[in-house]
């Protein structure tokens, strides 16, 4: 009995892993996307300085916020995601300065954002990019005074990614109408309060691991943590899990494939707007499939202006434990979230803890 429901598992299991969903995505988007975090990357090469266009590429992942609503609300939309993503990276980029801090720098940041985001009822990828900017900043190594500096160039590389999504919509507004802007519902503490809290406590608990194993870099360790753990329900968190592993797993073979071809600059930006083009033209369709380019995508924005052949299989090792360690983290987050007893104890608690006037959300 016991062997046939394993068998029924795995089938359901395979039949889920071999899906591939619909999706009405206009195929100008991926290409749209691709520009908002290429372009940087040529300015960069351009003036010698590959290292500026990729924090300015990290910036134009703001594009990925764009709605399908009337234009004013597009733009104003992605003018606010430019403004999170580099007060972000911001605290991140602080938070190097004196290590320790960086695990309650990056779970005040991971609260604070899926607060915001969820208040907003802001769709996917919802909060990820934002905490991966304050991720990645906080294992970028810099002085005070080049702060301003790092700060400025995301905040440059968001400005550019939105003016590439005005004419886009100038395009895309011209063959489909606009969806209209849903109105704000009333949201429950547990939604708006209770889950970022505990979202945020495991995150900031995942990087608080990492560097307690001495993980090198591990700034895609949270973020892998908080992909998992935002599941709707269980159900979706194991899928998640099983996706990102499979599909990192895979992708690390081919950024090592990548990595050991000869590139210079200038082919290392065509590569990552090529990475980008893939994953959101496939990620609406099968998500284990767009995590394999993710893997070689996130690697080479995080990491090209130090890869060398000398270090690159220490990286791609160093991001398979750290996506090992994320999703064990985020599966444990997952199964306390959708834990009534959990819930009953912890949010009790912290109900006690919040204002009574911050109780009614709406």
């Amino acid at each position: 009995m016991n062997s046939n429901r394993f068998l029924i598992f795995l089938r359901e299991e395979w039949r889920r892993l071999v899906t591939i969903n619909q999706s009405d995505r206009p195929w100008q988007m991926p290409v749209a996307a691709a520009l908002a975090v290429g372009l940087p990357l040529f300015v960069g090469c351009g003036f010698g300085h590959l290292e500026f266009g990729l924090i300015s590429s990290l910036g134009g992942m703001i594009f990925l916020h764009l709605p399908e609503t009337p234009l004013y609300h597009r733009m104003v939309t992605l003018m606010v995601a430019a403004f999170a993503m580099s007060a972000s990276y911001a605290f991140g980029v602080l938070s190097h300065l004196f290590p320790p801090s960086m695990m309650f720098v990056l779970t005040f940041t991971a609260v604070l954002v899926l607060m915001l985001v969820r208040y907003y009822r802001l769709p996917p990828p919802g909060g990820v990019f934002f905490i991966m900017a304050a991720a990645i900043g906080a294992y970028s190594p810099c002085t005070v005074l080049e702060i301003p500096l790092r700060v400025g160039l995301i905040f440059l590389g968001a400005l550019l990614a939105t003016l590439v999504a005005f004419f886009y919509s100038l395009v895309i507004l011209r063959q489909r109408a606009a969806k209209p802007i849903t109105p704000m519902q009333p949201a429950s503490f547990d939604f708006v309060i209770f889950d970022p809290v505990i979202i945020g406590v495991f995150v900031g608990a995942t990087l608080f691991l990492a560097q307690i194993l001495q993980l090198e870099k591990a700034y895609w360790a949270p973020v892998s943590c908080l992909i998992v753990i935002q599941g709707a329900n269980l159900r979706a968190i194991w899928e998640k899990q099983s996706h990102r592993l499979l599909g990192t797993v895979m992708g690390l073979f081919l950024a090592w494939g990548l990595l050991s071809l000869p590139f210079n600059q200038w082919s290392l930006s065509f590569m990552m707007m090529a990475l980008v083009f893939i994953v959101e033209s496939s990620v609406v369709r099968h998500y284990a499939f767009a995590a394999i380019f993710v893997t070689p995508m996130t690697l080479l924005l995080a990491e090209a202006a130090n890869l060398n052949a000398h270090n690159s299989a220490a990286m791609i090792e160093a991001r398979f434990f750290d996506t090992l360690l994320g999703c064990a983290m985020g599966l444990i987050g997952g199964f306390c979230l959708h834990s009534p007893r959990f819930r009953e104890k912890v949010g009790g608690g912290l109900r006690r803890l919040v204002p009574e006037r911050l109780k009614n959300i709406g």
